[in-house]
């Protein structure tokens, strides 16, 4: 056996200067609260990371016009479903309100006199071209007021209170002075309407000349100065032109100034405000008015148309028309009358508006087509033959008048 030495073993552990080893004791508690710390610290930093990356939702920013579209979806999604409820069928069971079928008379109804008693007195006086009476309520410096009888008077322009230029105007118009007044204008925001003199004359006068021109009637006119064209003057207010070749001498046409002329109605026109005369239809009319219908005339053949024969009657030419030269066919107008030849016919047609004059030979005639086999018997017998045809012509006079 050996024998320990005990020094042998202090030597070695003086030797190496070296501390023995310490065993660490580790608990299993110690181990479990550990391992919960770490895992809490863990927990800790994954809801840290998350909440760092938690996307911020952005702010939406509606355009008007995106807006509109939302709203009118919403209109039109509810308008839907209304419809479904108007198409699905009512059941009263579920209802409990009670219909009235009939129905009570309440504070909002009113009869029908009453609803036209209103109508009337709101209906509105004076439309455009209508004429109608006042009377002179104030006058101021540019023009003056006339009750029409309406909510509002009408006003009447210093310019419209009459022709030509006013100098006396608030001598010539006084309160309380009745007159007719033509409405211009309609009614404004303030219910007044515009009315005129003037308008209310010149309409007068148009329908004046258009009478007189339609009964073919002469005036005399007073030359008030000319132009390149013609003669100008005034017929009741209105401006008349007389052409150069209407006059019976337009040579010297400017000496007629400041005279005065017998003039005839070429062309009324009130739409276009042309009133235009005539000297040589004046004198014209005035030869018409001496002939009569039926009469029997004597005058020149002056030319040969495809329709018929103008006759030259001394001062005025009538128009044979072929309807009205003879009973019988013909082959060519020149076969009856030529240009030159004198001729006697009966006046069938008096038009003194336009100046024309109708003649007719065919009722000289005994026979149908006479005139072409013997045309000098019927020449030389028309005195005779014009006095059978008297009573058809004084018939028709009767007629027109």
């Amino acid at each position: 056996m050996g024998v320990r030495n005990k020094n042998a073993q202090d030597n070695i552990q003086s030797k190496g200067n070296k501390k023995p080893l310490q065993v660490l004791h580790i608990s299993k508690k110690d181990t479990q609260k550990k391992s919960q710390e770490i895992d809490n610290e863990q927990t800790n930093s994954q809801e840290e990371i998350k909440k760092e990356n938690i996307p911020i939702k952005p702010q939406v920013i509606r355009d008007e016009s995106v807006k509109e579209i939302q709203d009118h979806y919403a209109n039109t999604k509810a308008f839907d479903i209304s419809q479904q409820d108007l198409n699905r069928p009512l059941n009263f069971s579920e209802q409990n309100t009670d219909f009235q079928l009939e129905r009570t008379v309440d504070e909002f109804d009113f009869d029908e006199s009453a609803f036209l008693e209103a109508l009337n007195a709101n209906e509105p006086i004076g439309a455009t071209g209508e004429t109608i009476s006042g009377k002179v309520i104030a006058i101021e410096s540019d023009g003056l007021y006339v009750d029409i009888g309406g909510k509002a008077p009408g006003y009447m322009p210093k310019k419209e209170c009459g022709l030509g230029v006013i100098t006396n105007f608030k001598e010539k118009f006084s309160i309380g002075l009745e007159m007719e007044v033509l409405v211009i204008k309609e009614q404004n925001a303030d219910g007044m309407v515009t009315v005129s003199a003037r308008a209310l004359i010149l309409r007068q006068s148009w329908e004046k000349v258009s009478n007189s021109a339609k009964n073919g009637e002469l005036i005399d006119v007073l030359i008030n100065g000319f132009n390149r064209g013609g003669l100008t003057c005034d017929v009741d207010g209105l401006r008349g032109f007389i052409p150069r070749s209407q006059l019976e001498d337009g040579q010297d046409y400017q000496s007629f100034v400041s005279k005065t002329l017998k003039v005839a109605f070429l062309e009324v026109n009130p739409e276009s405000r042309k009133l235009v005369l005539s000297e040589k239809k004046a004198l014209l009319v005035s030869k018409l008015t001496s002939l009569e219908l039926g009469q029997l005339i004597e005058g020149e053949v002056l030319a040969v148309k495809p329709y018929g024969f103008f006759i030259d009657l001394g001062g005025a030419s009538g128009l044979l028309h072929q309807s009205s030269l003879t009973n019988g066919s013909i082959r060519s107008l020149r076969e009856v009358f030529r240009e030159g030849e004198i001729i006697k016919a009966l006046i069938s047609e008096i038009d003194l508006e336009k100046g024309r004059i109708g003649l007719n030979t065919a009722l000289l005639e005994n026979s149908a087509g006479e005139l072409i086999i013997d045309k000098q018997k019927v020449m030389q017998e028309a005195t005779e033959r014009a006095l059978k045809t008297k009573a058809l012509f004084n018939k028709k006079n009767d007629q027109d008048k």
